[in-house]
C-alpha cells in the first residue's frame, strides 16, 4: 500500500509540473563579473506637480555591521542645468524619529517636493541613531551622505559648489556640525578617502538646536534627560572634551556658511538660550547671521492652539526657504 502511494504522488507531480530533463532549456539571467553590493532598483520612483520626481531609499553609505544608510531624493526637471542641493537632518532627540517627519508638518515628502519645484534638489536623510552608535557616528553619516550626493552631483542634476544644510532640534544639531565643521577630520568618517572640502555647505538653517552641549548642561543641572548623555556614552556626568567635541561652537570660526536661527521662544525641550548664543558667536567671529525667534512657541513651533501652531510652522518654513534662495541661487 505506501508503494502505490508514493506512485500516485509521482503521477500527480507529474501531472500538475511536468518532468524536467536535461534537455530542456535551463533558465538565464544576468550575471555581473563580481560580486555586487550597490543598489540596482533603490526604491519607488513618484511623480509630483511640476515636473518634480522623487526617489526613495537610496543608498549612500555601507557601513560593515550596520544596517544601509539611505536618503529620500527630491528633484526638479533636469532642463535648465545643475541645481543647489538642500540636505535635510531630521531630528529625534539623536534616538528617534525619520527622514520623513518635522513638527507638525503633515506631510513633510509633499513640503520637499514643493521645495524641488521651486528648483532645489533635497535629500532628506537616514542616520544611525543614539542607542545604535554612539557620536560622532551621527555627524560622520552625515558627512559620508553629501559626499555621496556631490560624488553623484551628475547623476542627480546636483551643483555641488551651493548646498546648504537644514535640520530641526537633535537635526540642527547635526547640520550645524556639518556645516561649522568644514575641514575639520575629527568627525570624517572611517576610512575617509573624499577630497578635501566635500564636506563643506553654503548655507545652514538650524530650528531650535542645541548649539553648545557645555552651556546646555550649566543651564540644566538636574533634571537632565539625558539625551547628551546616551549619545555619547557617559556614566552619569559627560566630560568636559566630549562636550565640547559634540558641540558645534567648537568648530566655529569667520569662513562658516551664512545661517539662519529660528527658535520658539517658550522652547521647554531646547532652551532659546542655545540659538541666542550661536547668534551671538556668530557675529563676534564675523560670520553672516540671521535670527528669528517666534513669541510663545515651544519645541517643535508647537503653539498654545493649532492656529498658533500652524502660523509659527508656516513662518519658519517660508523664512527658511527664502534664506536658501538668498544664499544658493545663482543669480543674487
Amino acid at each position: 500500500m505506501h508503494t502505490k502511494l508514493k506512485a500516485v504522488a509521482a503521477v500527480c507531480a507529474i501531472g500538475l509540473f511536468g518532468l524536467t530533463t536535461g534537455a530542456e532549456a535551463q533558465r538565464t539571467f544576468a550575471v555581473a563579473d563580481h560580486p555586487l553590493s550597490d543598489d540596482i532598483d533603490p526604491g519607488a520612483v513618484k511623480t509630483w506637480h511640476d515636473g518634480v520626481t522623487s526617489q526613495a531609499d537610496v543608498r549612500y553609505a555601507a557601513i560593515s555591521g550596520w544596517r544601509r544608510l539611505t536618503l529620500d531624493l527630491y528633484m526638479p526637471p533636469k532642463d535648465a542645468g545643475p541645481k543647489p542641493l538642500v540636505l535635510y537632518v531630521h531630528g529625534g532627540g539623536w534616538m528617534n524619529s525619520d527622514s520623513r517627519h518635522f513638527g507638525a508638518i503633515a506631510d513633510l515628502p509633499a513640503l520637499f517636493a514643493k521645495l524641488a519645484a521651486e528648483g532645489f534638489v533635497v535629500a532628506s536623510i537616514e542616520y544611525r541613531h543614539g542607542r545604535e552608535a554612539r557620536f560622532p557616528a551621527q555627524a560622520q553619516d552625515v558627512r559620508s551622505a553629501l559626499r555621496f550626493l556631490k560624488a553623484n552631483a551628475a547623476r542627480f542634476g546636483i551643483d555641488p559648489s551651493r548646498t546648504g544644510a537644514i535640520g530641526g532640534s537633535a537635526g540642527a544639531h547635526l547640520a550645524g556640525l556639518l556645516s561649522l565643521s568644514c575641514g575639520d577630520a575629527r568627525l570624517d568618517p572611517e576610512n575617509n578617502n573624499a577630497p578635501a572640502g566635500s564636506e563643506c555647505v553654503q548655507a545652514f538653517v538650524g530650528w531650535y538646536g542645541v548649539y553648545d552641549a557645555t552651556a546646555l548642561a550649566a543651564e540644566r543641572p538636574t533634571g537632565r534627560d539625558g539625551a547628551i548623555e546616551t549619545l555619547l556614552g557617559c556614566d552619569g556626568t559627560c566630560s568636559p572634551d566630549k562636550l565640547a567635541l559634540v558641540s558645534p561652537t567648537t568648530y566655529l570660526d569667520r569662513s562658516d556658511p551664512p545661517t539662519l536661527l529660528i527658535h520658539g521662544t517658550e522652547d521647554k525641550v531646547v532652551p532659546v538660550t542655545q540659538s541666542r548664543l550661536l547668534e551671538a558667536r556668530m557675529k563676534a567671529a564675523g560670520v553672516p547671521v540671521e535670527a528669528l525667534y517666534i513669541p510663545g512657541v515651544d519645541h517643535s513651533f508647537m503653539g498654545k492652539t493649532p492656529a498658533e501652531t500652524r502660523e509659527a510652522t508656516l513662518k519658519a518654513v517660508n523664512a527658511s526657504f527664502d534664506f536658501l534662495h538668498k544664499h544658493l541661487d545663482r543669480a543674487k
